[in-house]
């Protein structure tokens, strides 16, 4: 009975959100509710949300001043400087402008929101492709690999999502995987460069030189200037180091990572703009990013507490353990890796992350592979998320980038199809996820 109940909350949970017939955070909130009720669990419903939201909690915070702190950093121009030398290192070259656009996307994707990516990078580098002709599906492709690259950090939304899911440290999800990026990262230039090159060859090279010129304008240059009011160019030096720092500080684990997005946006604030009136402004400008992602890490409190209190994530682990052949069982974490691409693809992050993953993880728990590992293996779909039809923020990129949404789909698929196996084989390659577990 009670995994009937179980199944039955996660089917509901799932097909309320990909028919948008709730908002992700009600559902959360209000799905495990009624389904808890309906299983006997009414009077114990208070103390299992408490608890799950207080397990959370330390994520919620990361979540909101990591937001915070590179809203900041490009209020302030960080990445100002890092626009105009990209631009003029790419002069009129197809294969610099398609490298050069993934790694300012790349830059940009740092603080985790991929409407900012977007918005920005198509502002600087839209220009160039159109005096150029290359192609806009170039464009928004690897913009689009670069913001999958990006999403895994720990303030871009799956990361935390699982390690809120699976109940585990944020760092230990994130930390290994930061080779993995890296390998992934270069996979991704390396794209880059062939689509640039093929874009080089179509155009030709006696056209490329006399459009060059003219792509050397400012126009492109004066669309990636922050707003004057609000930059702070004198203060470069000391934002660097101090975002220098808080990665150094993050990777060798130093303090817990709220503690440090806590003290370094109080610091960012602080210097870079120091009167009350700055600060309300300039907290009040990112409270639409920060509410919502905060807002979701509570509410799947909610969620996960319940679903732990009542024991259902039990039942289901079970039945899902006594379905699973011997011979995979021991290969949960490369199946879970394999598994979210497709999820993750034809299901909003939510309803992978809170509804599936720890099913997956209480189905490896028996096989000896630690629930860290099967988030990690987790993140690898991430590379193929974006270019799913329902996250809201590609159709954005779509129509900055002026192209079909099924154009970009059918376009970037295959890229980053590839990046998802690159990805995966770093991570079993350099020990970050097993390649099988123990015997049950």
């Amino acid at each position: 009975m009670l995994t009937l109940l179980a199944y039955s909350m996660v089917i509901v949970f799932m097909a309320l959100i990909m028919t948008k017939r709730l908002s992700a955070m009600v559902a959360l909130i209000l799905v495990p509710i009624v389904f808890s009720a309906i299983g006997g669990f009414g009077p114990e419903l208070g103390p299992m949300m408490l608890e799950g939201v207080k397990k959370l909690a330390p994520t919620g915070v990361m979540l909101m001043f990591a937001i915070l702190y590179f809203g900041l950093m490009i209020d302030a121009g960080l990445f100002d400087p890092v626009v105009r030398v990209i631009l003029k290192l790419v002069a009129g070259d197809p294969v610099k402008i398609v490298v050069g656009t993934f790694v300012l996307a790349a830059l940009v994707s740092l603080d985790g929101d991929g409407s900012t990516t977007y918005m920005i990078t198509c502002a600087a580098m839209l220009p160039l492709y159109k005096r150029l002709g290359i192609s806009r599906l170039v464009l928004a492709c690897v913009i689009m690999m670069a913001g999958g690259l990006m999403n895994i950090l720990p303030w871009g939304g799956p990361t935390a999502r699982a390690a809120s899911a699976l109940g585990v440290d944020v760092g230990s999800l994130f930390v290994p995987m930061i080779l993995p990026m890296v390998v992934t990262g270069i996979w991704g230039l390396f794209v880059a460069f062939l689509l640039g090159r093929r874009e080089r060859n179509r155009l030709g090279h006696i056209a490329l030189m006399t459009a060059a010129a003219g792509a050397s304008g400012h126009g492109a240059a004066e669309l990636a200037t922050g707003d004057p009011k609000i930059s702070r160019p004198r203060l470069l030096w000391f934002n660097l180091a101090l975002t220098i720092g808080l990665m150094a500080m993050l990777i060798l684990g130093i303090f817990p990572l709220p503690a440090l997005f806590i003290v370094a946006c109080a610091i960012a604030l602080m210097v870079n703009y120091p009167s009350l009136q700055e600060q309300k402004e300039r907290i009040g400008a990112h409270a639409a990013n920060v509410v919502p992602v905060v807002a979701l890490i509570f509410a799947a409190g909610i969620f996960v507490g319940i679903l732990s209190g009542t024991k259902m994530v039990d039942a289901i682990a079970h039945s899902v353990i006594s379905a699973v052949p011997d011979w995979m069982g021991p290969y949960m974490a490369l199946v879970t890796g394999v598994l979210s691409v497709p999820f993750t693809f034809f299901i909003s992050n939510d309803a992978f992350y809170f509804g599936i993953l720890p099913i997956l993880a209480k189905a490896a728990a028996v096989y000896g592979i630690s629930a860290a590992e099967v988030g990690r293996a987790s993140l690898i779909g991430q590379q193929v998320h974006l270019l799913s039809p329902l996250v809201a923020s590609t159709y954005l990129l779509v129509g900055l980038a002026e192209v079909e949404f099924g154009d970009h789909q059918r376009y970037t698929l295959l890229w980053a199809l590839s990046a998802a196996l690159v990805m995966m084989l770093a991570t079993v390659l350099l020990g970050v996820i097993p390649i099988a577990g123990q015997t049950a």
